[in-house]
């Protein structure tokens, strides 16, 4: 079953993608795929915009609906196993062998916090009890 991680910003103004963008840089050392799931276009275009440029010394390599690069950035789930995936979405992921590990980013808003609650009871309802990192 997928491991699943909650990373709260109780007190940072940090953006979700922002986030990402750091948390990506360090799991890619790991040699990890990383699927970045996101049904919002505007969001997928910066996300994009975001990893080329996050970096001042190198970007991170990644496309859009490009499952063959380290990161992938789609609105739709993978095909394959073995992805790292970040949920961009406001519904939690049914629990799939593909995924290896779920990453939820809560920003510090309340509107945030209230999809985060929610998402957070709706893997619970899945037999998992998600690990919290409070930033």
């Amino acid at each position: 079953m997928a491991k699943v991680s909650f990373y709260l910003f109780e007190k940072s103004p940090e953006r979700q993608v922002e986030s990402a963008c750091r948390l990506s840089r360090k799991i890619l050392r790991q040699h990890a795929r990383i699927w970045i799931l996101c049904d919002d276009a505007d969001v997928r275009q910066e996300l994009d915009e975001r990893l080329w440029t996050f970096d001042p010394t190198s970007f991170l390599a990644h496309g859009i609906d490009q499952p063959e690069a380290s990161i992938c950035i789609s609105a739709d789930q993978p095909e394959q196993n073995d992805w790292i995936i970040f949920n961009f979405n406001s519904e939690a992921l049914e629990p799939e062998p593909k995924f290896s590990h779920i990453i939820e980013i809560i920003e510090n808003n309340e509107s945030a916090k209230k999809i985060g609650r929610q998402k957070f009871k709706q893997y619970r309802s899945y037999g998992i009890e998600p690990q919290t990192h409070k930033l």
